[in-house]
């Protein structure tokens, strides 16, 4: 089910305030309501749904945006999900599918779409999220990550709690020292608002009427070239017992300075023996390596192909944003989430 994509398109579509109750913007909502339901199906057999929580919960919280009701049974799959702790993913941090969820549990709870019961359940499960937030957020003042702090510090706008948590301010000063992490339109998408103090939410009291046609195209500038050549290490390791030989490619790879990860890929590729090969997917965030000499991520497995720099750091970016240090050694690692 294409659940989060439909669900980032009707929020976006939302902010960019369409005529009332459009023909196709009707049609879109009622197709979200529907993947929600294919998505769930998954849980039947695999114990969650068969994209993400992550992605289920963007879902409730675009129909929510939309002002459209939910079924309690919908809510409540993701309530138990909270409650049991199963939110997070082996190895890495749930802060943002945790702040997705809290901020869908905060939207139905302003908006007035659950009963009361409900809605008190629903402010209990965001407290809770937003304590945990609190506790994952590392020295430096991101929650969980450069990435996933945005959604949490989303969350405490929502719910009004900036002014009483020390901890966003020292969120917003992290993302206003490295806002040129945010490379693509999907992530300032989620950065540009709680620079100006606002979330997510706040497009469901937007009067429309009053926006002014502002949008004009800006044409990016290219990176400058960086002068000379590097040479980077890349090692691709795929777990037992999937992978007897654990190690599967340790080459040196030659490149131009200041390339991308991406670039380096593509370099490994055309190299020759031993021949290395790869695919992408194109997203929302860019493009996702989906597949590493012939050995596919597959999401009904829960497995992705990790990015890291040795010894076991995991990369902050995706293939075409990191671009390496000359002598570093880059490792994809296929894992599960």
């Amino acid at each position: 089910p294409e659940t989060g994509r439909l669900a980032l398109y009707l929020l976006g579509l939302r902010a960019t305030c369409p005529p009332p109750e459009s023909g196709p913007q009707r049609f879109l909502v009622t197709w979200l309501k529907y993947y929600l339901e294919e998505d769930w199906a998954g849980s039947r057999r695999h114990g969650h749904p068969l994209t993400s929580y992550y992605q289920y919960g963007l879902g409730v919280l675009a129909l929510c945006v939309h002002r459209k009701r939910v079924r309690e049974e919908v809510i409540r799959r993701l309530l138990a999900a909270e409650q049991h702790g199963r939110l997070g993913h082996a190895g890495g941090s749930a802060v943002d599918t945790e702040a997705v969820v809290a901020l869908a549990f905060t939207c139905l709870e302003q908006e007035r779409l659950v009963g009361t019961r409900l809605a008190a359940e629903l402010r209990a499960a965001t407290r809770r999220a937003r304590r945990r937030m609190v506790q994952a957020q590392s020295q430096d003042g991101f929650f969980g990550n450069v990435y996933s702090t945005p959604w949490a510090v989303q969350v405490f706008i929502a719910t009004k709690a900036c002014r009483t948590q020390p901890a966003y301010g020292r969120a917003m000063a992290a993302l206003l020292e490295n806002l040129d992490t945010f490379t693509t339109a999907a992530t300032m998408a989620q950065v540009l608002p709680v620079l100006h103090g606002h979330s997510y939410l706040d497009i469901t009291s937007m009067r429309c009427w009053e926006e002014l046609d502002t949008l004009t195209p800006v044409s990016p500038e290219p990176l400058p070239k960086v002068p000379g050549n590097m040479t980077v290490r890349l090692v691709v390791e795929c777990p037992e017992p999937q992978c007897p030989q654990h190690q599967l490619y340790d080459q040196l790879v030659p490149v131009p300075a200041g390339t991308s990860l991406l670039d380096v890929l593509k370099a490994a590729a055309a190299q020759g023996p031993p021949n290395f090969t790869f695919e992408t997917q194109e997203t929302p965030q860019g493009p996702f390596l989906s597949r590493v000499l012939g050995l596919e991520a597959q999401q009904q497995q829960r497995s992705y192909w990790q990015l890291l720099t040795a010894p076991g750091t995991s990369l902050q970016m995706g293939v075409a944003d990191y671009r390496p240090r000359d002598g570093e050694t880059l490792i994809l690692r296929l894992s599960r989430w």
